[in-house]
């Protein structure tokens, strides 16, 4: 076990550009988990952990052979989480981008289109680990997989559920060649009730939160589907959606 004290170590540069700056993250491999949860599902589902950094209070669980181990003190803890309230824990994990197959062989995916708040990418994700999607697609400059708010949101879905950044294109191709139809949440003239789509096996697709699915991506859509509201009310919010379609698709399984 380590101890830094100096908040210029180069291990706390290196810390506060994971949290920071996307193409360092994706220049250097890793990204940073900052809670003490985020560090236990690693252990649990398989992450590739690097380096674990804690003040000297805090309590971990077994941490493998080979993981380089820290302790530092409050005041540095604070200078290298990205969390406005620090827990006492750290880590850093190797990214490990899923392979791509020709064909998808799940049932369910979710593809995120310009999806931008870290927050509503990361809870999507983990609503769609907990309704047994198959994997996700972010098209059109989705927010960051890796940035820590993202993470954060994940609860450790980041973990378990696969991930991929796709163009349209190369999307809708891969969907026709899986026998994946395409349903988007929008309106569009052919647009139907989502508690009447068949999701047996499908791929559905949420815009962001002010302007909806992009043209490019509701042109490949096979249908749209519209969730039931109030007449005063004109949206839900991404994550919000998801949960109602991802749920409307597992329930029948």
């Amino acid at each position: 076990m380590e101890t830094i004290t100096s908040r210029s170590n180069p291990l706390c540069t290196h810390l506060r550009k994971l949290a920071s700056d996307r193409a360092y993250r994706r220049k250097s491999g890793q990204f940073l988990c900052d809670s003490p949860k985020l560090l236990e599902e690693a252990l649990l589902h398989g992450g590739d952990l690097r380096t674990v950094v804690c003040t000297e209070d805090a309590a971990l669980p077994p941490i493998p052979a080979g993981v380089r181990m820290v302790t530092v003190p409050e005041d540095v803890m604070k200078s290298v989480s990205p969390a406005q309230t620090p827990q006492g824990v750290l880590s850093v994990c190797a990214m490990r981008p899923p392979a791509l197959s020709e064909i998808l062989p799940g049932k369910r995916y979710v593809v995120l289109d310009g999806v931008q708040d870290p927050g509503n990418v990361g809870t999507i994700l983990r609503t769609a680990d907990a309704f047994r999607a198959d994997g996700m697609f972010l098209v059109n400059g989705c927010a960051d997989l890796y940035n820590p708010k993202t993470v954060r949101a994940t609860m450790g879905a980041v973990f378990r559920c696969p991930v991929w950044n796709c163009d349209i294109p190369d999307l809708r191709h891969l969907l026709t060649a899986s026998g994946l139809p395409l349903y988007g949440a929008a309106l569009r003239a052919d647009t139907v009730d989502a508690r009447t789509l068949d999701y047996s096996r499908c791929a559905i697709a949420i815009g962001s939160e002010g302007k909806g699915l992009s043209q490019a991506l509701l042109a490949v859509c096979d249908q749209t589907a519209l969730i039931p509201m109030s007449d005063h009310c004109e949206s839900l919010n991404a994550a919000m959606a998801a949960t109602v379609l991802l749920w409307e698709a597992a329930r029948n399984d």
